[in-house]
């Protein structure tokens, strides 16, 4: 062993202890490890600006489409706070099961998905990782095939906006399971 090793059997024997005795310490341990600021209380005119142009960016958009977005978005920035929101939210919304679980491989299962929601999930992916390559003509031609002009803008400030959430909550160390906004 190396003088710069840490020894993390004790913490990780103690989470396990924990989380099996009782299932909500699995949500609480990661919080009270991962105190970060509270962005909403830290920045509330910053907060309170994003909260708006998430509301006008939604104005339009079937909820259906709207979760659907976020969960592909949530997927590719590895944000499990709010992927866990909008996977509960898409179930309450009546969304299925079968669909919420393709929404991550719907390349492969685009029979789940209509032409207009897999236009949408491409020009998702395609804004999202845009560092990788830029939103190509064809991914931007297929989505404007498929929603108006006005529609088109709201589907760009949604994927925007989840974007931004995902990059908040992972930044500031929210913890899925744990729906502030409520």
């Amino acid at each position: 062993m190396t003088t710069n090793s840490i020894d993390t059997t004790t913490a990780d024997s103690t989470t396990t202890d924990t989380a099996t005795a009782d299932p909500t310490a699995a949500i609480a341990a990661p919080k009270a490890r991962r105190a970060r600021l509270d962005f909403a209380k830290s920045a509330p005119k910053v907060f309170r600006a994003l909260v708006g142009f998430d509301a006008a960016a939604r104005q339009g958009l079937d909820p259906a489409l709207v979760e659907l977005i976020q969960i592909r978005s949530s997927h590719l920035n590895h944000c499990a706070y709010c992927l866990h929101m909008h996977t509960n939210d898409a179930r309450k919304a009546g969304e299925s099961e079968d669909r919420l679980h393709m929404v991550a491989v719907w390349r492969e299962a685009r029979h789940f998905f209509t032409e207009k929601e897999q236009a949408a999930l491409a020009l998702t992916e395609a804004v999202t990782l845009v560092a990788d390559g830029g939103v190509s003509d064809e991914v931007y031609a297929c989505a404007a095939a498929h929603f108006d002009e006005e529609e088109l803008a709201h589907v760009l400030a949604l994927i925007l906006t989840i974007n931004t959430w995902n990059r908040v909550a992972l930044s500031t160390g929210k913890v899925a399971g744990t729906d502030e906004r409520r």
